[in-house]
């Protein structure tokens, strides 16, 4: 059997389509969990997809401007990784340290260290792992 995409009805299409509002709170949250992470400035700019340090700056002085598809995407995934996050661990701050931790399941490395490759497919995994660990569908 051939994979046959299933066509979006126009209902449906426009159901998963971040708003540039939600967008624009994505990245005023991702600022803060950036904060509790202690992602230094440096990682911050590689997880949101090699933003430029002067972006960055902006965004951190309130002055957000456009936001990408991608971006978009990245954001929600982290979003998704803390959510899971505060899932396995019941104090936050376990699971703040959890990233930066050697993990034998990721071969001695840690989570934050796989995200920082760079790419959305390496945030996207994190998330997926995480879903999978805590039992999500």
């Amino acid at each position: 059997m051939l994979f046959e995409p299933v066509l979006a009805t126009p209902a449906s299409a426009h159901s998963s389509i971040i708003t540039d509002e939600e967008a624009g709170a994505l990245a005023r949250t991702t600022m803060n969990l950036f904060k509790v992470w202690d992602v230094s400035d440096v990682e911050a700019c590689t997880l949101l997809g090699g933003m430029s340090s002067r972006t960055w700056a902006r965004w951190k002085d309130g002055k957000i401007g456009r936001i990408d598809r991608d971006l978009r995407m990245r954001m929600a995934h982290l979003m998704g990784i803390h959510k899971g996050l505060r899932y396995l661990f019941k104090e936050p701050v376990r699971g703040y340290d959890w990233l930066r931790k050697p993990n034998t399941a990721f071969a001695g490395e840690t989570a934050l260290a796989l995200m920082l490759r760079g790419e959305l497919s390496d945030i996207a995994a994190m998330r997926e792992w995480l879903d999978a660990e805590r039992g999500a569908w």
